[in-house]
């Protein structure tokens, strides 16, 4: 168990798939770079779902790699170049986090972009995690 506190306040809409905020258990924070669904050869799959699905691993990956798991992820941030097309799967791509991450849920932002790096790439996420001392 991670420790973590995650914040729902009455007071405001209920969250869907996210927390409000979250208070991280002592420990080393770390910061994941903008994870695409890249493979390790460079390729990279068409759909946004297959897309989420390889972009969340590969987030669980470096936590992973700094001694961590997936219930330490305290914030997430997702950009899109296609937020129709992420909303149209929405069901499948939460399936695709869960997956990952089971039913842990930190603080989220979906932000839709103009462009990623690769034109090919159609979702990047950013996060942060603590890893507990």
């Amino acid at each position: 168990m991670s420790g973590h506190q995650f914040l729902n306040p009455t007071d405001l809409a209920p969250p869907h798939g996210f927390s409000h905020g979250a208070v991280a258990a002592e420990g080393r924070t770390l910061y994941i770079a903008g994870q695409t669904g890249h493979h390790p050869d460079q390729a990279i799959d068409d759909g946004i779902v297959e897309q989420f699905a390889r972009a969340c691993v590969a987030v669980a990956t470096v936590i992973d790699e700094a001694g961590g798991g997936p219930g330490d992820l305290v914030s997430l941030t997702i950009y899109t170049t296609d937020i129709a097309g992420y909303k149209d799967h929405l069901g499948r791509i939460g399936e695709a986090y869960r997956a990952v991450f089971d039913n842990h849920y930190p603080p989220m932002a979906l932000i839709g972009v103009a462009d990623l790096f690769d034109p090919r790439a159609k979702v990047e996420l950013v996060g942060i995690a603590v890893i507990p001392a």
